[in-house]
Protein backbone atom coordinates (compact mmCIF):
# COMPACT_ATOMS: atom_id res chain seq x y z
CA UNK A 1 0.00 0.00 0.00
CA UNK A 2 2.76 2.30 1.11
CA UNK A 3 4.94 1.48 -2.31
CA UNK A 4 1.82 2.09 -3.96
CA UNK A 5 1.46 5.54 -2.66
CA UNK A 6 5.13 6.20 -3.15
CA UNK A 7 4.48 5.45 -7.01
CA UNK A 8 1.82 7.26 -7.43
CA UNK A 9 3.37 10.49 -5.81
CA UNK A 10 6.26 10.40 -7.77
CA UNK A 11 4.10 9.73 -11.14
CA UNK A 12 2.74 13.34 -10.41
CA UNK A 13 6.06 14.90 -9.63
CA UNK A 14 7.49 14.04 -12.93
CA UNK A 15 8.68 16.89 -15.40
CA UNK A 16 7.30 15.49 -18.46
CA UNK A 17 3.41 15.77 -16.04
CA UNK A 18 4.69 18.91 -15.32
CA UNK A 19 4.76 20.79 -18.22
CA UNK A 20 1.87 19.31 -19.77
CA UNK A 21 -0.64 20.17 -17.20
CA UNK A 22 1.01 23.75 -16.98
CA UNK A 23 0.60 23.74 -20.69
CA UNK A 24 -3.27 23.08 -20.73
CA UNK A 25 -3.70 25.15 -18.04
CA UNK A 26 -1.78 28.01 -20.14
CA UNK A 27 -3.93 27.44 -22.80
CA UNK A 28 -7.22 27.48 -21.25
CA UNK A 29 -6.01 30.99 -19.45
CA UNK A 30 -5.32 32.10 -22.60
CA UNK A 31 -8.63 31.49 -24.05
CA UNK A 32 -10.29 33.46 -21.05
CA UNK A 33 -7.65 36.38 -21.26
CA UNK A 34 -8.02 36.62 -25.10
CA UNK A 35 -12.25 36.68 -24.55
CA UNK A 36 -11.92 39.41 -21.40
CA UNK A 37 -10.16 41.75 -23.93
CA UNK A 38 -11.97 41.56 -26.58
CA UNK A 39 -14.82 42.33 -24.45
CA UNK A 40 -13.05 45.22 -22.10
CA UNK A 41 -12.30 46.67 -26.12
CA UNK A 42 -15.87 46.35 -27.11
CA UNK A 43 -17.27 48.38 -23.77
CA UNK A 44 -14.64 50.57 -23.46
CA UNK A 45 -15.05 52.24 -27.07
CA UNK A 46 -18.93 51.88 -26.80
CA UNK A 47 -18.95 53.78 -24.22
CA UNK A 48 -18.80 57.36 -26.18
CA UNK A 49 -21.81 55.71 -28.54
CA UNK A 50 -23.80 54.36 -25.38
CA UNK A 51 -23.84 58.38 -24.03
CA UNK A 52 -24.09 60.73 -27.47
CA UNK A 53 -26.55 62.94 -27.74
CA UNK A 54 -28.94 63.04 -30.23
CA UNK A 55 -28.12 63.83 -33.94
CA UNK A 56 -24.45 62.95 -33.30
CA UNK A 57 -25.24 58.84 -34.38
CA UNK A 58 -24.91 57.43 -37.39
CA UNK A 59 -28.89 58.17 -39.62
CA UNK A 60 -29.61 61.14 -37.16
CA UNK A 61 -30.50 58.30 -34.56
CA UNK A 62 -31.96 59.93 -31.08
CA UNK A 63 -29.61 57.04 -29.35
CA UNK A 64 -28.03 53.77 -29.51
CA UNK A 65 -30.48 51.72 -29.48
CA UNK A 66 -32.71 53.09 -31.99
CA UNK A 67 -29.63 52.79 -34.25
CA UNK A 68 -28.69 49.57 -33.21
CA UNK A 69 -32.10 47.68 -33.16
CA UNK A 70 -32.99 47.43 -37.03
CA UNK A 71 -29.48 45.65 -37.60
CA UNK A 72 -29.77 44.01 -34.39
CA UNK A 73 -33.67 42.35 -35.95
CA UNK A 74 -32.14 41.85 -39.30
CA UNK A 75 -28.78 39.67 -37.95
CA UNK A 76 -31.25 37.47 -35.83
CA UNK A 77 -33.85 37.54 -38.77
CA UNK A 78 -31.15 36.05 -41.44
CA UNK A 79 -29.93 33.81 -39.28
CA UNK A 80 -33.21 31.77 -38.37
CA UNK A 81 -34.04 31.74 -41.80
CA UNK A 82 -31.09 30.48 -42.75
CA UNK A 83 -31.15 27.78 -39.58
CA UNK A 84 -34.27 26.71 -40.99
CA UNK A 85 -33.02 25.56 -44.41
CA UNK A 86 -29.77 24.57 -42.95
CA UNK A 87 -30.94 22.15 -40.33
CA UNK A 88 -33.45 19.56 -42.41
CA UNK A 89 -31.07 19.60 -45.38
CA UNK A 90 -27.40 18.80 -43.09
CA UNK A 91 -29.88 16.31 -41.11
CA UNK A 92 -30.66 14.42 -44.39
CA UNK A 93 -27.28 14.29 -45.86
CA UNK A 94 -25.47 13.42 -42.74
CA UNK A 95 -28.10 10.56 -42.59
CA UNK A 96 -27.81 9.73 -46.13
CA UNK A 97 -24.08 9.79 -45.60
CA UNK A 98 -23.96 7.42 -42.15
CA UNK A 99 -27.18 5.15 -42.89
CA UNK A 100 -28.01 4.68 -46.50
CA UNK A 101 -25.16 5.98 -49.09
CA UNK A 102 -22.63 2.87 -50.03
CA UNK A 103 -18.88 3.30 -48.30
CA UNK A 104 -17.51 4.58 -51.08
CA UNK A 105 -20.27 7.31 -52.39
CA UNK A 106 -20.61 8.27 -48.59
CA UNK A 107 -16.97 8.55 -48.39
CA UNK A 108 -16.74 10.88 -51.36
CA UNK A 109 -19.66 13.07 -50.60
CA UNK A 110 -18.63 13.83 -46.92
CA UNK A 111 -15.00 14.52 -48.81
CA UNK A 112 -16.63 17.32 -50.97
CA UNK A 113 -19.02 18.62 -48.16
CA UNK A 114 -15.98 19.42 -46.07
CA UNK A 115 -14.54 20.85 -49.13
CA UNK A 116 -17.50 23.64 -48.89
CA UNK A 117 -15.72 25.22 -45.62
CA UNK A 118 -13.05 25.65 -47.08
CA UNK A 119 -14.65 27.86 -50.01
CA UNK A 120 -14.19 31.51 -49.15
CA UNK A 121 -16.89 33.45 -47.90
CA UNK A 122 -16.75 36.43 -50.52
CA UNK A 123 -16.38 33.49 -53.05
CA UNK A 124 -20.25 32.66 -51.95
CA UNK A 125 -20.97 36.42 -52.16
CA UNK A 126 -20.58 36.52 -55.61
CA UNK A 127 -21.80 33.32 -56.31
CA UNK A 128 -25.20 34.81 -54.36
CA UNK A 129 -24.68 37.78 -56.44
CA UNK A 130 -23.91 36.04 -60.18
CA UNK A 131 -25.55 33.06 -60.25
CA UNK A 132 -28.32 32.39 -57.53
CA UNK A 133 -30.16 36.31 -57.17
CA UNK A 134 -30.58 36.43 -61.32
CA UNK A 135 -31.99 32.47 -61.24
CA UNK A 136 -34.28 33.10 -58.53
CA UNK A 137 -35.87 36.63 -58.92
CA UNK A 138 -38.46 35.07 -61.61
CA UNK A 139 -39.43 32.59 -58.61
CA UNK A 140 -39.86 35.47 -56.34
CA UNK A 141 -41.98 36.85 -59.22
CA UNK A 142 -44.41 34.54 -59.03
CA UNK A 143 -44.30 33.95 -55.31
CA UNK A 144 -45.23 37.93 -54.80
CA UNK A 145 -48.08 37.24 -57.76
CA UNK A 146 -49.98 33.88 -56.25
CA UNK A 147 -49.40 34.09 -52.51
CA UNK A 148 -48.71 37.62 -51.98
CA UNK A 149 -51.50 37.30 -49.32
CA UNK A 150 -48.82 35.52 -46.96
CA UNK A 151 -47.10 38.39 -44.87
CA UNK A 152 -44.41 36.92 -45.64
CA UNK A 153 -44.28 36.62 -49.53
CA UNK A 154 -46.08 40.74 -49.39
CA UNK A 155 -44.79 42.56 -52.56
CA UNK A 156 -43.53 44.50 -54.23
CA UNK A 157 -40.50 42.32 -55.57
CA UNK A 158 -36.83 42.97 -56.12
CA UNK A 159 -35.83 43.54 -59.58
CA UNK A 160 -32.42 41.90 -58.90
CA UNK A 161 -33.54 39.21 -56.57
CA UNK A 162 -31.28 40.55 -53.44
CA UNK A 163 -33.45 39.91 -50.71
CA UNK A 164 -33.33 39.11 -47.51
CA UNK A 165 -34.16 35.02 -48.47
CA UNK A 166 -31.13 35.28 -51.06
CA UNK A 167 -28.74 36.04 -48.20
CA UNK A 168 -29.94 33.69 -45.62
CA UNK A 169 -30.09 30.83 -48.62
CA UNK A 170 -26.21 31.83 -49.27
CA UNK A 171 -26.08 31.45 -45.14
CA UNK A 172 -27.43 28.33 -45.01
CA UNK A 173 -24.96 26.83 -47.44
CA UNK A 174 -22.41 28.27 -45.44
CA UNK A 175 -23.58 26.37 -42.63
CA UNK A 176 -24.06 23.29 -44.10
CA UNK A 177 -20.12 21.34 -43.63
CA UNK A 178 -20.30 22.29 -39.76
CA UNK A 179 -23.60 21.47 -39.16
CA UNK A 180 -23.55 18.19 -41.56
CA UNK A 181 -20.10 17.17 -40.43
CA UNK A 182 -21.35 17.29 -36.51
CA UNK A 183 -24.99 15.47 -37.33
CA UNK A 184 -22.68 12.87 -38.97
CA UNK A 185 -20.23 12.19 -36.35
CA UNK A 186 -23.51 11.98 -33.62
CA UNK A 187 -25.26 9.36 -35.82
CA UNK A 188 -22.13 6.99 -36.46
CA UNK A 189 -21.75 6.97 -32.83
CA UNK A 190 -25.39 5.45 -31.91
CA UNK A 191 -24.63 2.45 -29.79
CA UNK A 192 -24.85 -0.36 -33.20
CA UNK A 193 -26.84 -2.84 -30.58
CA UNK A 194 -29.66 -0.47 -30.33
CA UNK A 195 -29.83 -0.14 -33.95
CA UNK A 196 -29.56 -4.30 -34.66
CA UNK A 197 -31.89 -4.28 -31.74
CA UNK A 198 -34.63 -2.17 -33.50
CA UNK A 199 -33.89 -4.29 -36.88
CA UNK A 200 -34.39 -7.22 -35.11
CA UNK A 201 -37.41 -6.27 -33.57
CA UNK A 202 -38.73 -5.61 -37.34
CA UNK A 203 -38.34 -2.31 -37.86
CA UNK A 204 -37.65 -0.98 -41.45
CA UNK A 205 -34.24 1.37 -41.51
CA UNK A 206 -36.37 4.56 -41.24
CA UNK A 207 -38.03 3.72 -38.39
CA UNK A 208 -34.97 2.35 -36.80
CA UNK A 209 -33.27 5.88 -37.50
CA UNK A 210 -36.80 7.13 -35.86
CA UNK A 211 -36.50 5.34 -32.82
CA UNK A 212 -32.73 4.55 -31.89
CA UNK A 213 -30.48 7.33 -33.91
CA UNK A 214 -32.59 10.31 -33.78
CA UNK A 215 -33.01 10.11 -29.92
CA UNK A 216 -29.66 9.58 -29.35
CA UNK A 217 -28.25 12.02 -31.36
CA UNK A 218 -30.56 14.98 -30.60
CA UNK A 219 -28.74 17.01 -28.03
CA UNK A 220 -26.03 16.16 -30.80
CA UNK A 221 -27.99 18.12 -33.53
CA UNK A 222 -29.12 20.78 -31.31
CA UNK A 223 -25.61 21.75 -31.06
CA UNK A 224 -25.03 21.53 -34.39
CA UNK A 225 -27.57 23.98 -34.81
CA UNK A 226 -26.35 26.38 -32.81
CA UNK A 227 -22.78 26.41 -33.90
CA UNK A 228 -24.28 27.01 -37.85
CA UNK A 229 -26.13 29.59 -35.84
CA UNK A 230 -23.39 31.27 -34.38
CA UNK A 231 -21.86 31.36 -38.09
CA UNK A 232 -24.73 33.01 -39.76
CA UNK A 233 -24.49 35.35 -37.12
CA UNK A 234 -21.40 36.52 -37.08
CA UNK A 235 -21.21 36.18 -41.50
CA UNK A 236 -19.94 39.39 -43.39
CA UNK A 237 -18.67 39.42 -46.56
CA UNK A 238 -21.62 37.37 -47.98
CA UNK A 239 -24.00 39.33 -46.58
CA UNK A 240 -22.42 43.05 -47.58
CA UNK A 241 -22.03 41.43 -51.19
CA UNK A 242 -25.69 40.03 -51.53
CA UNK A 243 -28.12 42.23 -49.54
CA UNK A 244 -29.19 45.36 -50.49
CA UNK A 245 -29.36 46.76 -46.84
CA UNK A 246 -31.55 49.20 -45.13
CA UNK A 247 -32.20 50.05 -41.53
CA UNK A 248 -35.88 48.91 -41.53
CA UNK A 249 -37.60 46.45 -39.43
CA UNK A 250 -39.98 44.01 -41.39
CA UNK A 251 -40.43 40.15 -41.89
CA UNK A 252 -40.82 40.76 -45.65
CA UNK A 253 -38.57 38.52 -47.73
CA UNK A 254 -38.52 39.14 -51.53
CA UNK A 255 -38.82 43.11 -50.90
CA UNK A 256 -36.16 45.05 -52.19
CA UNK A 257 -35.71 46.91 -48.49
CA UNK A 258 -34.06 44.54 -46.79
CA UNK A 259 -32.94 44.95 -42.98
CA UNK A 260 -29.01 45.02 -42.49
CA UNK A 261 -26.66 42.92 -40.06
CA UNK A 262 -24.72 43.93 -37.41
CA UNK A 263 -21.84 42.64 -39.53
CA UNK A 264 -22.23 43.89 -42.76
CA UNK A 265 -23.05 47.03 -41.50
CA UNK A 266 -19.85 47.38 -40.01
CA UNK A 267 -17.86 46.58 -42.92
CA UNK A 268 -19.83 48.57 -45.25
CA UNK A 269 -19.67 51.97 -42.77
CA UNK A 270 -16.67 51.39 -41.02
CA UNK A 271 -13.67 52.47 -43.55
CA UNK A 272 -15.09 55.68 -43.84
CA UNK A 273 -16.58 55.97 -40.57
CA UNK A 274 -15.18 58.87 -38.02
CA UNK A 275 -15.54 60.29 -34.68
CA UNK A 276 -18.88 58.88 -32.43
CA UNK A 277 -19.41 56.83 -35.74
CA UNK A 278 -16.76 54.68 -34.87
CA UNK A 279 -17.95 54.61 -31.55
CA UNK A 280 -21.43 53.27 -32.17
CA UNK A 281 -20.15 50.51 -34.90
CA UNK A 282 -17.59 49.10 -32.22
CA UNK A 283 -21.17 49.34 -29.73
CA UNK A 284 -22.90 47.17 -32.18
CA UNK A 285 -20.04 45.14 -32.39
CA UNK A 286 -20.10 44.39 -28.59
CA UNK A 287 -24.12 44.12 -29.26
CA UNK A 288 -23.25 41.46 -31.74
CA UNK A 289 -20.68 39.45 -29.05
CA UNK A 290 -23.34 39.48 -26.65
CA UNK A 291 -26.06 37.85 -29.00
CA UNK A 292 -23.72 34.94 -30.10
CA UNK A 293 -22.18 34.12 -26.42
CA UNK A 294 -25.84 34.05 -25.46
CA UNK A 295 -26.39 31.56 -28.20
CA UNK A 296 -23.68 29.11 -27.87
CA UNK A 297 -24.57 29.31 -23.96
CA UNK A 298 -28.09 28.17 -24.34
CA UNK A 299 -26.98 25.87 -26.61
CA UNK A 300 -24.23 24.74 -24.09
CA UNK A 301 -26.81 24.22 -21.77
CA UNK A 302 -29.25 22.32 -23.37
CA UNK A 303 -26.50 19.86 -24.72
CA UNK A 304 -25.47 19.49 -20.86
CA UNK A 305 -29.16 18.71 -19.97
CA UNK A 306 -29.00 15.60 -22.25
CA UNK A 307 -25.41 14.91 -22.38
CA UNK A 308 -25.81 11.32 -20.85
CA UNK A 309 -27.92 10.46 -23.66
CA UNK A 310 -26.13 11.96 -26.85
CA UNK A 311 -22.60 11.63 -28.53
CA UNK A 312 -22.00 15.16 -28.81
CA UNK A 313 -19.44 14.97 -25.59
Amino acid sequence: MTAGTTGATKAKLRLGDRIFSSSTILAGSIILILLAAVAAFLVVQSIPALVAKPGTLPNNASNFWVYVWPLVFGTIWAALIALVIATPLSIGIALFISHYAPRRLAQTLGYIIDLLAAVPSVVFGLWGIVVLAPFLQPFYTWLVTNMGWFPLFSGPVSGTGRTILTAAIVLAVMCLPIMTAICREVFLQTPRLHEEAALALGATRWEMIKTAVLPFARAGIISAAMLGLGRALGETMAIALVLSPALVVNFFLLTSQNPNTIAANIALQFPEATGVTVNALLASGLVLFVVTLAVNSVARYVVNRRKAFSGAN
